[in-house]
């Protein structure tokens, strides 16, 4: 690829726009739920980056876009764009740019639901003082599923707390265990902290025979994509007070009203909040000016995972 000659259209969400970006590029503003740009936009975009949202339309417009070249997401998650693309495209993720937030609220949810915070707002909402012994992060055995960058990012944040830490991905290498090594490695664990993408081989991972290897008392955090846990198995075992829970993701998502989540003991639940906070959009637009730099100039893109 070389260094561009021609204008070349990029299509962009409002909050990563930049007066920084490169010369050569002529630069469009969509966000979901926005009407479509006009036509000759459409025609000319040659690198579209996706508004920060799960909705459809961010994905159906990619078939508006006849001279697309790249795709790329701000979520490190990418399965629910599969679906729109086409051959020739090169997909790049945000791999990176939800590290720091991800991992606060790994870390949160875990200590949250040992030192007992939400039994201290129920308590309070009664007026109660609900003094007790509970636990600490301290002295546990914290397994990470998934040890990309964020699985990383959380296990950098949880040293300062005297844990000891185990790391399994799909692809084992030095300190680190494959999926093979689950079974041996889940019965070892306190606390487990799930940060695997979603994936055909992830779907359901985490199951009923994966839960019944938990220890009793166990944690089970879930800050990656809902469809990695098998809902109804973990309701059975919440319901039974055999282990606990903290999710940030949910399948379905967000669950129905009158459903089994919203009820279940047991339970820590956030609205996927892993990633927006005040930490994405600066990181976001990073990125962003970094990955339109790298084209502009005719450098290897980062973060590609999938190539045409």
């Amino acid at each position: 690829m070389g260094r561009l000659e021609t204008v070349t259209g990029v299509l962009i969400p409002s909050k990563a726009n930049s007066d920084a970006f490169p010369s050569g590029l002529d630069v469009h503003v969509w966000d979901s739920g926005d009407e479509l740009p006009p036509d000759d936009v459409l025609e000319r975009t040659e690198c579209y980056v996706m508004p920060y949202t799960f909705a459809p339309d961010t994905g159906d417009i990619i078939g508006k876009l006849p001279n697309v070249k790249i795709v790329q997401t701000l979520t490190a998650g990418y399965e629910h764009v599969l679906p729109y693309l086409h051959d020739g495209l090169t997909l790049c993720n945000a791999r990176g740019v939800h590290d720091a937030s991800t991992a606060e609220l790994a870390v949160t949810l875990t200590l949250a639901s040992l030192r007992g915070i939400p039994t201290f707002v129920e308590a309070r909402a009664r007026e109660e003082w609900a003094f007790g012994w509970y636990e600490s992060l301290a002295d546990k055995t914290v397994l990470i599923v998934g040890y990309g960058a964020i699985g990383q990012a959380i296990e950098s944040r949880l040293v300062p707390f005297e844990c000891d830490v185990l790391r399994v991905a799909r692809t084992a290498r030095d300190g680190v265990a494959g999926f093979d090594a689950l079974p041996e490695l889940v019965g070892r664990s306190d606390v487990i902290i799930v940060i695997c993408p979603l994936t055909d081989e992830t779907r359901g991972l985490v199951g009923k025979e994966f839960l019944a290897r938990m220890r009793d008392g166990a944690l089970l955090v879930n800050v990656a994509r809902g469809g990695i846990v098998d809902t109804d198995a973990l309701v059975a075992e919440l319901s039974e007070g055999r282990i606990r829970a903290a999710l940030d993701v949910t399948d379905p998502e967000p669950p129905p009203p009158g459903h089994a989540l919203w009820h279940v003991p047991g339970l820590l639940m956030s609205p996927h909040v892993g990633g927006p906070t005040s930490a994405f959009w600066p990181r976001a637009r990073r990125l962003v000016r970094d990955q339109l730099e790298r084209y502009a100039a005719g450098e290897p893109l980062a973060n590609v995972v999938i190539t045409p």
